[in-house]
């Protein structure tokens, strides 16, 4: 019982990690190119939910169509941060850009509590079921999963048989070599930039599919936390190895948390917290650069 039990929530965890890595792969990918580590990532991710929301109440627009719809959305967004904010903080301290996107998911979750007030919402797209025997996976879980893999693949083909992904690589590998052979540095920053929050926003609607219920503009911070831990475990600079540290946390929370079920008086949610920031100081500790990550020489 126990076992079967333990399957089928690895499962769900295998399903739901794609999802979790996906959603980090915009965090790894402006700290890669930028070096900013964007602490308002929750709030992007956040975004994305009210953008399902929105569509699928007001228009009966699904889940599947909003995804592109707020990727392009979250593309403007981050060109707009960038060119306003980020683009002066490039060379700053750390710290400044902290307290920049810091101050950016502030905003942005005030403006989204401004226009929809703070209470929960959510919304009810039936899809079906399918009836694993271990246990029952239902659709929406399985168009974020595919959804998931396919935009990672998107990204690597992008990445490498692409000019601008090439160029792109070649800022993340020296920046100041690249500007002379002739690429143009400060676009593929914006482009950078402006990619991982169109991936961060996206991702928040995939995540609907998984929780339709309970979008608030104060969501974020739980899948921020959730999101540094992914992003340290894949590699704090790799968005292939953010996606598949999403799915190993992934089997890791949802295995853990059977586990934790079985041990008497005690809340399995909340150890399945603690044992997600064990690893991340565990891992920091053995591995500062990330499980997945590769030596460069």
């Amino acid at each position: 019982m126990v076992f079967e039990q333990l399957a089928g929530n690895l499962i769900q965890g295998l399903v739901l990690g794609a999802v979790y890595g996906m959603a980090t792969m915009g965090l790894s990918l402006i700290f890669g190119v930028l070096k900013v580590v964007n602490v308002g990532h929750g709030a992007f991710i956040m975004v994305g939910a009210f953008i399902a929301l929105l569509l699928f109440n007001t228009f009966g627009i699904n889940p599947v169509i909003a995804v592109p719809l707020a990727f392009v959305f979250g593309m403007g967004l981050g060109l707009l941060f960038y060119y306003t904010v980020m683009q002066r903080l490039i060379k700053a301290p750390e710290l400044a850009t902290l307290l920049a996107t810091f101050s950016l998911g502030i905003l942005l979750q005030e403006v989204v509590k401004l226009l929809f007030g703070s209470e929960f919402r959510g919304y009810n797209w039936a899809v079906g079921k399918i009836d694993l025997g271990i246990t029952v996976l239902p659709m929406s879980k399985l168009y974020a999963c595919v959804g998931s893999a396919l935009i990672a693949l998107l990204l690597y083909l992008w990445f490498n048989k692409t000019r601008a992904g090439s160029a792109m690589r070649s800022v993340v590998e020296d920046s100041e070599g690249a500007r002379v052979c002739g690429v143009n540095v400060g676009a593929a920053y914006a482009m950078s930039f402006s990619l991982g929050i169109g991936l961060t926003v996206a991702s928040g609607v995939l995540l609907t599919m998984f929780i339709p219920v309970g979008i608030n503009p104060y969501m974020g911070g739980h899948y921020t936390l959730k999101a540094f831990v992914i992003a340290v475990l894949g590699g704090l600079a790799s968005p292939y190895g953010a996606f598949f540290g999403g799915v190993v946390f992934g089997l890791l929370e949802n295995g853990s948390y059977t586990l934790f079920a079985l041990i008497p008086g005690v809340e399995p949610f909340a150890l399945t917290r603690f044992f997600s920031f064990l690893m991340l100081l565990i891992i920091l500790l053995i591995r500062p650069t990330g499980l997945l990550s590769e030596k460069r020489t």
